[in-house]
């Protein structure tokens, strides 16, 4: 490949994150904005109810298009890296017939399991009505999550970007109607206005999404194209590719919900009553968690992009084009996690009481040793979709959620919530590990551990100190609890960036290329 050609993927990678971290951002702060409201509205103890019904809501996405969206998304950039067009719209048709079909499945069973699922599984009978609203999403999330796999191939991320935005906006608006009317009739009612915000949001998203998918067929005459390959031979390839990211995806949040149900057992074990083992972990789903994975909005556009990337090369035979953005790309992962690192290490408990007028300063600490790893493998896991890994990503994933899953067993009844962060840490590094390996049996990756690693690790700590001497002396006491918080991430900010500068690990001369490739330039057409 030659050079202009690579360095046009690696400006493609960084135009396609840029808007869909813009969109990422603007839904977060809106998704904020929601449990801040829920939070004050409802306590912990209805976030942690709240947060029962989320991992089911995501084990509803992941048996119904999981695999499929990824997997059209790779599909389509090699094929539109060979110009076969017909395939195109083909692979689109047949994805889309089958996560309609997986989507109705999908909701047959959550209305006819309703009470099986919050009583047995859930162990909590409030759920029940959740569950049934819930399962009126998934016909819709299932189709818009393959239209959108498209638009992805295509490295056109305006359309995905939009319908997250459209979906977040329309999701807060009738969450608010709904809340008027039946939050004051107890948690149970709270739970299911939150779950109608999702069902809103996901019927708008879909009639977007869908509307722009026929407005660009038509307007590029991908049907009229022949296919080149016939309907089994790709149903076929659909099937074979999608199969292990599905049950990767299935098997992660089937994983998550044991997670979930287990952990207010075993904080009930450490001496807990079944009140304040569901308020703390309210405060750990649906309060801590968020705020750790809220800077990842930067990480996840990033690994979105690059999965079709990585596949037109791997087509084309020519990964080694791609091997130096993919390394900066790694590089940016680790100063986003680092640097996030040092915000919760900083400001632990200013964060909670700023956001959520609640001391969750305890567990931001000891989750934001989590931050570094848990981003490097955002970007590593798109990756490795992209190389067609999706069996090793499986295992890794596996592996990893067995770890934290014994260590919530065997240890939180011992040591607390200590012990799941520790269960949390020690699964993200096998995973890692295994991981990394695997990337560089295909390709080299110079990520030098001085200039990766321990420079942006001084760098932070020098950061977050010197915030911390005047945060209690200055800061605060002069603008107070919000704005304190507000002045201080701002001087993180400044000085981590400072210094990763005057370390050296990004020069001068990087950071104006990057803003160079922030320019609009002529996009690619399929």
């Amino acid at each position: 490949m030659s050079k202009s050609k690579g360095k046009s993927m690696g400006n493609g990678i960084v135009r396609g994150a840029l808007i869909l971290t813009a969109a990422g951002l603007v839904t977060r702060v809106l998704g904020f904005a929601y449990r801040i409201f829920m939070s004050n509205t409802i306590g912990a103890e209805g976030m942690g109810l709240y947060q029962l019904i989320i991992p089911l809501y995501t084990l509803a996405w992941s048996i119904s298009c999981a695999g499929i969206t990824t997997t059209v998304s790779k599909l389509v950039a090699s094929q539109n890296a060979k110009r076969h067009f017909g395939n195109m719209s083909l692979i689109v048709r047949i994805a889309m017939g089958m996560t309609l079909a997986m989507g109705l499945l999908v909701m047959c069973v959550m209305l006819l399991g309703a009470d099986f699922i919050a009583v047995s599984l859930l162990k909590e009978p409030r759920t029940v009505m959740s569950i049934q609203i819930l399962a009126l999403a998934v016909p819709f999330m299932a189709v818009g999550s393959a239209a959108r796999g498209y638009f992805t191939g295509l490295s056109q991320m305006h359309v995905p970007a939009i319908s997250q935005v459209m979906e977040q906006v329309v999701r807060m608006a009738a969450i608010s109607v709904a809340a008027s009317t039946m939050l004051g009739r107890g948690l149970e009612y709270a739970c299911a206005a939150a779950v109608i915000g999702i069902v809103a949001g996901e019927v708008v998203s879909f009639l977007y999404v869908l509307y722009t998918y026929r407005c660009h067929r038509l307007k590029w005459a991908f049907n009229s194209r022949v296919p080149d390959e016939g309907f089994k031979a790709l149903l076929t390839s659909i099937t074979a590719m999608s199969l292990p990211l599905t049950l990767n995806r299935v098997t992660g949040s089937l994983l998550a919900a044991v997670e979930n149900v287990l952990i207010p057992r075993s904080l009930v074990g450490f001496g807990m009553s079944g009140g304040e083992a569901m308020a703390s972990f309210g405060r750990i789903s649906g309060m801590a968690m968020p705020l750790i994975f809220f800077p990842s909005a930067f990480l996840i556009s990033l690994s979105t992009s690059i999965v079709p990337a990585v596949s037109e090369a791997a087509a084309l035979k020519r990964l080694g084009s791609v091997e130096h953005v993919l390394s900066k790309s790694f590089l940016f992962t680790i100063l986003v996690g680092i640097g996030a690192a040092t915000v919760f290490l900083t400001l632990p408990r200013e964060l909670g009481m700023a956001i959520y007028n609640q001391d969750i300063g305890e567990i931001l600490f000891l989750l934001a040793f989590i931050c570094p790893l848990w981003y490097y493998n955002i970007t590593l896991s798109g990756v490795l979709n992209g190389l067609g890994a999706m069996g090793a990503v499986f295992r890794n994933n596996l592996i990893s959620s067995a770890i934290t899953i014994t260590c919530i067993i065997i240890f939180v009844p011992r040591f607390g919530i200590a012990a799941f962060a520790a269960g949390w840490f020690a699964g993200i590094c096998c995973q890692l590990i295994l991981g990394t390996l695997r990337v560089k049996k295909e390709m080299a990756l110079r990520l030098p551990l001085v200039h990766s690693v321990i420079k942006p690790a001084i760098a932070g700590a020098a950061a977050g100190l010197s915030v911390k001497l005047i945060t209690g002396r200055l800061l605060f006491p002069v603008f107070g609890s919000l704005g304190g918080v507000i002045v201080s991430l701002l001087l993180i900010t400044v000085l981590y960036m400072a210094f990763i500068v005057l370390l050296g690990v990004i020069s001068h001369e990087e950071l104006l290329k990057a803003y160079r490739r922030i320019i609009p330039q002529s996009k690619r057409i399929a």
